[in-house]
């Protein structure tokens, strides 16, 4: 039987899985058993190895590093048209998508539950939108994509964190911390945007938002529980607005955004559906999109369920 593949984003936790690796792969090999590993450069690679490894015939793939790791993972997986099973060995700020399937965070007890878990299926989300270079593409997510607010919180994270720390956020900070500072940064100085959505069959509708998020998944941004009732294999999607807050109500309200009680806000909206499309209103800039934490481009974007799409090993 042909060896499970550890892909790892070595700088991944802001370059730290690079130094740490070789304690994780000792955690790995302790907990887990045997495996071979592979190594990113660049993004994409880690959607090209594993599409490739899942051609030449791995039946397990393990994604080592942070949400956008995992995504790139899946979409290989995906796009290879193998039914190939995904593990998760976090090591990455947000940690989002191993929180929705209660993996740990710390590298031996994650191995435990990749020794010891159970194989799901779970829905994923296929979305075509326009591009960094202004090419139309199509991909896959796993947790959640969004924009308005998120994607300037994220590109704080990403390539400032707040205002308060030089250069890149340090990952001793914590996910959570770090993104919770930068929801705050963010909140002083953003403004609702005007969006026409369309979700299944319904006619389009016109909305004044600070965020909108179609959710796969329960976390996103470090976290957030943004989408509490979201299950991986119910075929919808968990479809969050909030609508147009001022800064104190979006400051206030941070908690709430957190620990998942925000749905009953009359600001915030919560339905669920199987399609969603969403554009512009034709008078707005350019609306930029977040998906499972990485910022790959911007609005008009449609997003469609596909059911039980992937096999994962989640917690026992």
């Amino acid at each position: 039987m042909t060896l499970p593949l550890v892909i790892v984003n070595p700088a991944s936790a802001s370059g730290t899985t690079g130094t740490a690796w070789p304690q994780i792969a000792s955690d790995l090999h302790s907990q887990f058993g045997s495996f071979r590993n592979a190594f990113t450069n660049k993004r994409g690679d880690a959607s090209a190895l594993a599409s490739e490894a899942a051609r030449q015939g791995v039946q397990f793939i393990i994604a080592c590093g942070g949400d956008g790791t995992i995504s790139e993972v899946a979409n290989g997986i995906l796009d290879s048209g193998k039914d190939v099973e995904l593990g998760v060995l976090p090591s990455g700020t947000g940690g989002d998508f191993r929180r929705s399937l209660e993996i740990p965070s710390k590298s031996r007890d994650a191995a435990r539950a990749l020794r010891n878990g159970r194989t799901r299926r779970i829905d994923v989300g296929r979305v075509t939108f326009i591009d960094n270079k202004g090419v139309e593409v199509t991909g896959y997510f796993l947790g959640v994509s969004s924009c308005g607010m998120s994607t300037k919180i994220i590109e704080r994270v990403k390539h400032g964190g707040p205002d308060w720390l030089p250069g890149n956020t340090p990952q001793w900070l914590g996910g959570r911390v770090s993104f919770g500072s930068s929801l705050v940064q963010t909140a002083m100085r953003s403004s609702a945007r005007r969006l026409v959505v369309q979700l299944d069959d319904d006619r389009e509708r016109q909305l004044v938002v600070t965020n909108f998020c179609v959710a796969n998944a329960r976390y996103f941004g470090g976290g957030m529980k943004i989408a509490p009732e979201a299950k991986l294999n119910d075929g919808k999607f968990d479809v969050i607005s909030v609508a147009d807050l001022s800064t104190l109500k979006l400051m206030t309200s941070a908690p709430r955004l957190y620990f998942g009680s925000h749905l009953s806000m009359p600001e915030v909206s919560h339905v669920l559906a199987r399609k969603v499309v969403l554009r512009v209103a034709s008078d707005e800039p350019d609306v930029g999109l977040e998906i499972d934490g990485e910022l790959p481009g911007r609005l008009p974007a449609s997003f469609q369920v596909v059911p039980e799409a992937l096999r994962v090993r989640s917690k026992a």
